[in-house]
This record gives structure tokens, sequence and C-alpha cells, in this order.
């Protein structure tokens, strides 16, 4: 499993920091703003033998990942409004591996990337309004029993976006399809 380490983790797993500068969460944003762009320009064309590749041994294929950033990226945004909206909400959890065995998860990316597209804009308007206070407003997460300010949230967004991108543009490394 150590030798898997760096293909489970191309840019190192997520360390929360104590807290976030405003510059610091402006540049989580604006990875956010332009990750759904990069992750189209790599796998937008891809056909179906490189998309039904799992980007390590016993990972998901890149289709998984696809739409699994899409569900996951769908939740951060409600879950961001639910803070913004709410008394620090308790966020309903999910089981990303059994949602990655559901029939979805056999369509072409196309929708999904769709779906970040439009999604993340909307995210990004949300976001891009927010004051150094508003980024401090905090939803409760039940599997980690704490709270999560939305600066923290985002740095975590913007991370796992970049996380997969780099599984699914490692694996295109090492194949030579870049």
């Amino acid at each position: 499993m150590h030798d898997l380490q760096p293909l489970q983790y191309p840019i190192g797993p997520f360390t929360a920091a104590a807290s976030y500068t405003l510059e610091q969460t402006k540049e989580h944003l604006a990875a956010i703003a332009v990750f759904p762009h990069n992750l189209t320009e790599l796998v937008g064309k891809w056909g179906d033998d490189r998309l039904d590749t799992p980007y390590r041994p016993g990972g998901w294929t890149v289709r998984q990942l696809v739409h699994h950033v899409a569900d996951s990226h769908m939740n951060a945004y409600i879950r961001t409004k639910l803070a913004l909206t709410e008394s620090v909400p308790t966020v309903k959890p999910y089981d990303e591996n059994a949602w990655s065995q559901l029939p979805d998860y056999t369509l072409s990316v196309a929708p999904s990337l769709v779906i970040l597209s439009n999604m993340h804009q909307r995210w990004v308007t949300v976001l891009d309004a927010l004051t150094e206070e508003q980024f401090q407003r905090p939803y409760f997460h039940p599997e980690s029993q704490k709270q999560v300010p939305l600066a923290e949230a985002l740095a975590n967004y913007a991370w796992h976006g970049e996380h997969h991108y780099q599984h699914i543009y490692q694996l295109a490394l090492r194949n030579q399809w870049v």
C-alpha cells in the first residue's frame, strides 16, 4: 500500500491550517474558479478507452473521478449556502464509494463537466461576494465531529479539485496521452 501513496495522493493529503488569510482564501477561490475549465481541457475529448482507465491499481476510473468531483462539489456548494443562511447547520455526509457504483457513473463525462462549469460559476459568484467575517461561518460535519469554517472548506475543495485533476493528469503522463 505504501507504494501507492504517490498515486493515491499526488499532491499530498489535505491538511487544514489553523486559519486562513483573506489572500489565501482568494487564491483558493481562484483555483475553484478555473478548475472546471482545466478538467474539461484535459478529459473533454477523451474516448471511452481513456475514461474507463483506473487512475491507479484498485482506484476509480477517470469517468468515476469526474462524476465524483461533480457530486462532491455540488455537496460543497450546498454546504456553503447552508452555512451562509443557517446557524452552524449539520451537513449530511454521503458514501462516495456507494455513489460511484450508481448507474449515472457510467454516463459520458459531459454532463458532469457541464454541471461543474455551471455550478462553479454560481459557487464562485457566492464566494466572491463574501466578507472575511462570512468566510468564518461554519457548518458542522458529523463524520469529523467538528465545525468547518467556509474558509477551511474552500481550501479543502481547492485541494480536492487539484488532487483529482492530478490523478488524471499523472495517469495521462504515464500513458503518454498528453
